[in-house]
């Protein structure tokens, strides 16, 4: 017995979720984990005996899976934002202030100002690194740098 992809998806996934979310602890992750047991019925060739089969053969990868993710590297080895901070050494109150900010923006205004000035990276350098062109880098960077003047003026003024 196989039944269709859609079908399961409307039946199971906020059951699915619930079970990755309860074992990852993490928003993200469960999505990925639910993706991931979707994908492996759709390309498995099991037959099953029965609705409850299925439904207790995805709920057991989805676990699998959700421990598998809990046990990797990156997650056994990820510090929070804050322990992070703790470690680095800042010159003023200030620079740490803009250091936070930055680490705020969304991914790729981040990436490329982080590359631009505390890492000392040329926009063709950046290009090259991102495999983006130079145009977008300088594109980012201008947007980066609106976003984190909005940011730091809202901090500066909510601090007076």
């Amino acid at each position: 017995m196989r039944q269709s992809l859609q079908e399961l998806i409307e039946r199971y996934q906020n059951n699915l979720y619930a079970a990755a979310f309860n074992i990852c602890k993490n928003a993200e992750d469960a999505e990925d984990v639910v993706q991931d047991t979707f994908i492996q019925y759709h390309t498995s060739k099991k037959e099953f005996e029965s609705e409850q089969h299925i439904r207790a053969w995805l709920i057991r990868v989805t676990i699998n899976r959700a421990k598998y993710v809990n046990r990797t590297f990156w997650r056994q080895n990820k510090v929070p934002m804050e322990d992070y901070m703790e470690t680095l050494v800042f010159e003023s109150p200030e620079s740490r202030n803009i250091f936070e900010t930055v680490m705020k923006l969304p991914e790729k205004y981040r990436i490329v100002i982080h590359l631009f000035y505390y890492e000392d990276f040329s926009v063709r350098e950046i290009a090259e690194i991102l495999a983006i062109s130079e145009g977008n880098v300088k594109v980012r960077l201008s947007r980066g740098r609106s976003l984190l003047k909005a940011a730091l003026k809202e901090k500066w003024e909510d601090d007076k």
